[in-house]
């Protein structure tokens, strides 16, 4: 009896940990987003130079403790699946808070990784118009460990 549960533990153990693994995976946003620019921290220096805006789409209480600074925040309230295919009818994002030119350039963030919300924002927006999504896939965390301005 212990050399078949020997025999079944090993495979079943691999089998669990890849899945767990997998999981893991599919829960980070996408590398890419066709129809949106991705961009490093200095470039979202570079584009609010240049006038553009930023927008924080995270919680208001995570805005509260520290953002970059000059951003503002359009949180984007997340009920649906942190997946590429999600249902955005779930969700609620204020797209009248966002440049009421559809041509104009916005930069959208979160804390990355596993937030999804400035993905999902760039998809909704994107689905609504915008022509110059500047996706900073980064976030805060990247903008942190560049020890860029926060407030």
């Amino acid at each position: 009896m212990q050399g078949l549960i020997r025999r079944i533990a090993g495979p079943l153990l691999g089998v669990v940990l890849g899945l767990t693994a997998m999981a893991a995976y599919a829960q980070h946003t996408p590398e890419k987003l066709d129809g949106v620019t991705i961009v490093t921290a200095e470039e979202v220096q570079k584009l609010m130079k240049d006038g553009v805006p930023v927008v924080d789409t995270r919680v208001a209480n995570e805005y509260a403790e520290e953002h970059v600074k000059g951003a503002k925040n359009v949180p984007y309230k997340e009920k649906s699946a942190k997946a590429v295919n999600f249902d955005s009818a779930q969700d609620s994002f204020d797209l009248s808070k966002l440049p009421q030119d559809k041509n104009a350039p916005v930069v959208l963030y979160c804390n990355a990784g596993e937030c999804w919300k400035s993905y999902k924002s760039s998809v909704v927006a994107l689905r609504a118009g915008y022509k110059k999504i500047y996706w900073f896939r980064g976030g805060m965390p990247e903008w942190k460990s560049k020890k860029l301005p926060t407030e």
